[in-house]
């Protein structure tokens, strides 16, 4: 227990000084280059970034926190570790490898359209043809809370800077209310 505490303030910490940093980067409001996973995943508007980022543990929700998939360095559990090309570092995003869209990346893509109205091949086709700053910028529109400003979350729609007795009440954390 003492252990999962600890994890968790240094996961905190980790992510306070990513974004004290001052260094040129791709940053807008919201959205960082450093977010944008290989797979085309806009880490900036996933429920583990922001619950971490908005620490809603604290607040009583029960949510696993996620620094983004480059912050950590992590293989991929769906794509990275079971990929030769990313794990070797001979591209940065899939949609600089041959066999772009590869099977797995199809899978994923389909289960985020389905799931948490985003693409990620479409994201990564809009990386490759108008750039990371045009991409960030228009993640920054799609998915910023109307009331607050805030960054949306991808997986079920709802802003943890000013939706979270939304968060609280629902049954299925990472799903949208059709």
């Amino acid at each position: 227990m003492e252990s999962s505490i600890r994890d968790i303030a240094e996961n905190r910490e980790r992510y306070r000084s990513r974004q004290t940093r001052n260094t040129k980067r791709e940053r807008h409001e919201n959205m960082e280059k450093e977010l944008v996973a290989p797979c085309g995943m806009n880490c900036a508007i996933c429920g583990g970034y922001l619950a971490l980022k908005h620490d809603v543990k604290s607040k009583g929700i029960r949510m696993p926190y996620c620094e983004g998939c480059r912050p950590r360095d992590k293989k991929c559990a769906f794509l990275k570790k079971k990929c030769e090309t990313l794990l070797n570092g001979r591209i940065n995003f899939c949609y600089e490898c041959k066999g772009f869209p590869c099977e797995r990346l199809k899978h994923i893509d389909k289960r985020y359209q389905t799931f948490f109205r985003t693409s990620l091949i479409d994201n990564l086709r809009r990386i490759e043809k108008n750039g990371m700053s045009r991409f960030l910028e228009a993640q920054e529109k799609k998915w910023q809370c109307p009331k607050c400003g805030e960054a949306m979350c991808c997986h079920n729609g709802i802003c943890f800077n000013c939706g979270l007795d939304r968060l609280k009440n629902k049954k299925k954390l990472y799903r949208w209310e059709d």
